[in-house]
């Protein structure tokens, strides 16, 4: 059938085979003719040929088609099996092309043929083969594997690892020695039975392994060399051995016939891997221990704190250092009591300074700020699931400070139910990590802290005894700033040089009638509030001379107009401090002051903590002292 009207060259073609004929013209890159095969290939309408150019039907495959097409108008012949070629609604059919050029002309002939069809053909004809050789044709395969084992019987009875052979339909044909004895199973057992449903049918997890998804049975139908190194096969006894194998296919004649599997018990390379991987995670789990030490001492350093410079030359100091220097070489357990803000953490850091475990971390542990349902987590640690958020294993405190010192500031705060297992840790060095019922050993030297009096706690049933014999071995008393008031113009001093430092404002000084105003001041916050004090001036001072006249005033002031203007009953404070009682209520009513000036509110910003410069912690446990209880300082609505 005839295109573009070029009929010269339709005798060439027989219009009426089945073989798809094309004349092209490779130079015009145009289709010439086509018969009605072709046409029913490339989905042309002979009524409306394509007047589109030849090459728009080539696909991705063009540089082929020219390389193809140069070939055979330079020798007048030529074949090819790779190219592509598209229909008129654009699908691929791969080709086998024949090519002729037609003589005289630069036209060329072109026989083509649908690859998918013909290898369909083709296995429709093999499949036909092989029936019509019916029984003959199985005996020859068995003999294929019969030959295999014959010639190959010493190889496979001396082999460590295990082999089998498999026809083309799974059963096995052969099993050597080191087979029988990995599997458990006998070569009468096996020979013969589907090997799949035998002892690959389930997967490591005990689900199910469906035959289609076998590698091995892959081999019969790919006739592809399948290598798995992590997969399981079942013992007799129904036990679980990891195995890595190889399946290899057979082919008699071209034609494949089966597949021979070897393959090796790993169960010992399993086992070196788990240990491996249990070292690994050991080594990791020291990493991350090295880390979080590595993280407070970091801290530490960030802190700016003295260690071992205790600072004042009051009898109070020259007592404590000398306490210090006592215990410090020692490894007693020391309970350091004190009103907060009166440097215990400092005391704390001294006597580690000066211990055998100085070059070993001082682990800093805040109770009153760990929440109850953590406690034992914060400080024995946790493994991996032991609790929801748990994803991995976490060393705790004690861990931490192993070889080293623990310092547990607000100790008071801990739980009553878990006072008993700090006991027990003080008492025999051992403990367990939650969730896990390893005991672990370690060398751990505690310092405690606390502003709260334990021998009350003890009466009122909220401390145990014997855990406050346990760390009262050696017992220090921090004593608050109005003790020894002598040290504050040493202490303002000190406080002024890290604030000029710290705030980059060199040059500024105190008065020595300014430092007399500071010792006038009774100090109810100790040496943190003196600290915040100085900064603050420092901050804000214009001249670099600092005043502190306002001081007492100040603060006297402020605390009178808040409490008048919201509780007539509360009592105002003396203009100055004479006895020890006076003092605490003093302190009491000016907490008062502050709830009420925070609307009740104790902690956060404009908190009455905040306003009072202690840690909410340190007020909340003063109010619980004093039966205070701050919600009874909001804001009455008239």
């Amino acid at each position: 059938m005839a295109l573009n009207g070029s009929g010269h060259a339709l005798t060439l073609m027989a219009s009426q085979t089945p073989l798809a004929m094309v004349v092209i013209d490779p130079l015009e890159d145009q289709l010439v003719e086509a018969n009605e095969a072709a046409c029913q290939l490339l989905l042309i309408e002979p009524e409306n040929p394509p007047d589109t150019p030849f090459s728009h039907r080539l696909s991705a495959s063009l540089p082929l088609w020219v390389s193809f097409t140069d070939e055979v108008l330079t020798q007048s012949g030529g074949w090819s099996d790779d190219l592509i070629l598209l229909d008129t609604g654009r699908q691929p059919h791969r080709v086998e092309v024949y090519g002729q050029r037609i003589q005289g002309t630069s036209l060329l002939l072109l026989t083509l043929i649908d690859r998918n069809k013909a290898e369909q053909r083709r296995a429709k004809a093999e499949l036909i083969r092989q029936h019509r050789q019916g029984e003959v044709g199985w005996q020859r395969v068995e003999q294929v594997f019969e030959r295999i084992e014959k010639q190959n019987q010493l190889i496979l009875s001396a082999a460590g690892e295990g082999i089998y052979g498999l026809d083309a339909e799974g059963k096995t044909t052969f099993v050597n020695p080191a087979a029988e004895r990995i599997l458990g199973w006998s070569t009468e057992n096996m020979v013969g039975h589907d090997a799949h449903l035998m002892f690959h049918h389930t997967h490591a997890d005990g689900s199910h392994f469906p035959v289609q998804q076998c590698p091995i049975h892959a081999s019969f139908s790919d006739g592809q060399v399948h290598h798995v190194d992590d997969e399981v096969f079942w013992h007799k006894n129904g036990e679980a051995i990891p195995v890595e194998y190889t399946s290899t296919p057979i082919f008699e004649m071209g034609r494949l016939v089966g597949a021979v599997v070897l393959f090796r018990d790993i169960s010992e390379r399993k086992r070196a891997e788990q240990q491996l991987r249990d070292a690994l995670e050991e080594v990791e789990s020291l990493k991350r221990r090295l880390e979080l030490e590595n993280q407070y001492l970091q801290e530490e350093i960030k802190a700016e704190l003295n260690h071992r410079n205790i600072v004042g030359n009051s009898p109070a100091v020259a007592k404590l250092i000398q306490q210090i220097e006592m215990v410090a070489p020692t490894s007693a357990n020391v309970l350091i009591s004190g009103e907060s803000g009166t440097g215990k953490e400092l005391i704390a850091r001294a006597i580690h300074a000066g211990s055998v475990r100085s070059d070993r971390p001082l682990i800093r542990v805040n109770c009153a700020a760990i929440p109850r349902d953590l406690f034992e987590s914060e400080f024995f640690g946790h493994v991996k699931g032991a609790f929801t958020g748990a994803v991995q294993d976490r060393p705790g405190r004690f861990e931490l400070a192993h070889g080293g010192t623990l310092f547990l500031d607000e100790v008071g705060e801990i739980p009553l139910e878990l006072q008993s297992k700090l006991l027990r840790v003080l008492q025999d060095q051992q403990f367990e990590r939650v969730g896990d019922n390893r005991t672990r050993e370690v060398d751990v030297r505690v310092i405690a802290a606390t502003n709260r009096d334990l021998r009350d706690m003890i009466e009122e049933g909220h401390f145990r005894e014997d855990l406050y014999f346990r760390l009262n071995v050696f017992p220090i008393d921090s004593v608050p700033l109005r003790k020894r008031i002598e040290d504050v113009p040493l202490l303002a001093r000190h406080f002024l040089n890290r604030a000029c430092l710290k705030f980059n404002k060199p040059g500024v000084r105190i008065p020595p009638a300014q430092l007399e105003v500071l010792q006038r001041y009774p100090w109810p916050g100790n040496i943190r509030e003196l600290e915040n004090v100085i900064e603050r001036q420092v901050i804000v001072t214009q001249d670099r001379r600092l005043t502190f006249d306002d001081l007492l005033l100040g603060e006297t002031s402020r605390m009178r107009g808040s409490v008048s203007r919201k509780w007539s009953d509360v009592p105002s404070p003396q203009e100055s401090v004479q006895t020890e009682q006076a003092f605490q209520q003093q302190q009491r009513d000016n907490a008062i002051a502050a709830l009420i000036a925070a609307n009740g509110k104790v902690s956060g910003i404009g908190g009455a903590a905040e306003q009072l410069g202690v840690k909410p912690t340190t007020l909340a446990s003063r109010l619980h002292k004093w039966g205070v209880d701050p919600h009874l300082y909001r804001i009455k609505r008239q």
